[in-house]
């Protein structure tokens, strides 16, 4: 299919629309699965997850869930130090207060086909995830890019970091039966890689700690907390308790939408050409 981005626009607004009404729709529903859910397995997050509330729910692209809507309200805004502040103002993103247009005067790093990267992997195009799961790992795939990080089990954070990486460098420990808290150190940060879709900034010195709570046996919360005393002044939670929901086993990823979720940039070239820079905008008008 021509311009993956195209359609993943059309996605992401028609995603948004969902995310609200199905909240308003599909909690009444959400409750009553979880209340006839069976119990959780012990140490164990394998299988496919999804959104509860639908897939439109993951795609964040106002900002980090947990802050809602990035308009400047101090409920809505994380604690920025000095740095995290004149770095955020020179961020030009395609949403949130100050995005830009046409889409060639943002210098958001995924529209060059750069990965993602640690955290804002999390808090972009999170609709369905898979979790690959043995003794020694557990690798979690992302949807968006097919992208895909290691939480290794069996030993602790480096204490020296060899060099940055975009996923950095993960570990888990089991807190208890059905709660794993996940630490990652080490990840490329600023200018490479940025926070979320709004343009909020991480640097290479930030912690994030995951919490991924098993409810039951369908259902699980997502919290990740940010700690960057660089861009922050203090840690703040980006993403609080978000409910995910186990797929069938036989669910399949790339069937949900026929489109695999891939940044081209050939596919990037061609929508600047047609839509995304002034010229061409311009001569469409004509």
């Amino acid at each position: 299919m021509r311009y993956h981005l195209i359609l993943l626009g059309v996605l992401t607004f028609l995603g948004l629309g969902f995310s609200s009404s199905a909240l308003s729709q599909q909690s009444g529903a959400d409750r009553k699965d979880q209340k006839a859910s069976r119990p959780a397995p012990p140490h164990d997050l394998s299988g496919i997850w999804g959104p509860t509330r639908g897939p439109g729910a993951g795609i964040q692209a106002g900002g980090v869930a947990a802050l809602g809507g990035d308009d400047g309200t101090p409920a809505h805004t994380p604690p920025y130090s000095a740095l995290g502040l004149k770095t955020l103002a020179a961020h030009k993103p395609l949403y949130g207060p100050r995005a830009v247009f046409p889409s060639t005067l943002s210098n958001d790093p995924r529209d060059v086909c750069d990965p993602l990267g640690f955290p804002r992997a999390d808090f972009y195009q999170i609709r369905y995830e898979q979790f690959i799961q043995n003794d020694r790992e557990i690798v979690l795939l992302y949807e968006y890019e097919k992208r895909w990080r290691s939480i290794w089990l069996d030993r602790e954070l480096p204490k020296e970091i060899p060099e940055p990486r975009w996923y950095g460098y993960s570990v888990g420990k089991w807190v208890d039966d059905t709660t794993l808290v996940v630490e990652t150190v080490g990840n490329i940060g600023e200018p490479k890689a940025w926070l979320d879709e709004t343009g909020r900034p991480i640097s290479d010195e930030a912690k994030v700690e995951e919490r991924f709570h098993r409810v039951d046996y369908d259902n699980m919360e997502w919290t990740v907390t940010i700690d960057d005393p660089k861009m922050y002044t203090k840690p703040w939670v980006a993403m609080n308790k978000f409910p995910m929901k186990l797929q069938p086993p036989n669910f399949d990823i790339w069937g949900k939408y026929q489109v695999e979720m891939i940044c081209s940039p050939s596919e990037i070239k061609a929508y600047n050409d047609s839509v995304g820079n002034a010229e061409s905008i311009g001569a469409n008008q004509q």
